[in-house]
């Protein structure tokens, strides 16, 4: 039985309270850094749901089947962007709250939209505007004035120079550095340590310095 410390002996205010708390959708590698980006915040952390049987805790955090009846809030932290949509499509009423580490450095006239994600050493500079449930991975650097679309992952120690547009989905590896001004269409993919130096289309997959198109991106399940 659970022991309640409420000092009005109303058990039901007490889970009220705690389903208040939050959740981290993915117990992973990605799912440790997220849960402790929230904590640098002052975020409560309640617990992580993932479907894996073979994961009961995380961090000292239990690791839950699915997310308990009542819960309100969650973050995802799943590093691919499809994944990452169909969890949003799937739990559409949650509150999905913004994670901001609290060693990055976001300029407070940035635009950041719900349920990003922003990683410690992440710069997000003046008038940047960055869409919903984003990864701004570890040491990623976002220029003033770009726009970056919803479920868009930058990879650990990418770079956006100023005034660079990002599309719905797109997913940009690990070191890759994209010149001021280049415009990068939805669901791309861009290779670690590739170098944009001028736009690229929907779908592209591009590697190289200069970064050239070998392929284009399939089997996406997203809508075209």
């Amino acid at each position: 039985m659970l022991g309640f410390h409420n000092k009005d002996k109303r058990p039901w205010k007490f889970l009220e309270e705690m389903n208040k708390n939050m959740y981290v959708f993915g117990a992973s590698g990605h799912g440790k850094v997220v849960a402790e980006a929230a904590e640098t915040a002052g975020m409560e952390v309640s617990g992580f749901i993932d479907e894996n049987p073979n994961l009961s805790s995380l961090l000292d955090l239990p690791v839950l089947k699915e997310l308990p009846l009542g819960a309100k809030e969650m973050v995802i932290s799943v590093g691919k962007n499809e994944v990452r949509k169909k969890i949003v499509d799937r739990f559409p009423n949650l509150v999905y709250p913004k994670i901001i580490h609290a060693f990055s450095f976001v300029s407070k006239r940035a635009a950041i939209g719900d349920g990003t994600v922003i990683l410690s050493g992440v710069s997000v500079n003046s008038e940047a505007k960055v869409g919903k449930h984003c990864i701004l991975n570890t040491n990623s650097s976002i220029d003033h004035d770009c726009e970056l679309g919803d479920f868009v992952h930058i990879s650990p120690n990418a770079a956006l120079a100023g005034d660079v547009a990002v599309g719905e989905g797109t997913h940009i590896g690990i070191g890759a550095a994209v010149i001021q001004g280049v415009k990068i269409g939805k669901w791309a993919v861009i290779g670690a340590g590739a170098v944009i130096i001028r736009d690229v289309p929907d779908f592209a997959v591009m590697v190289g310095n200069p970064a050239k198109q070998i392929k284009t991106v399939e089997n996406t399940n997203t809508d075209r």
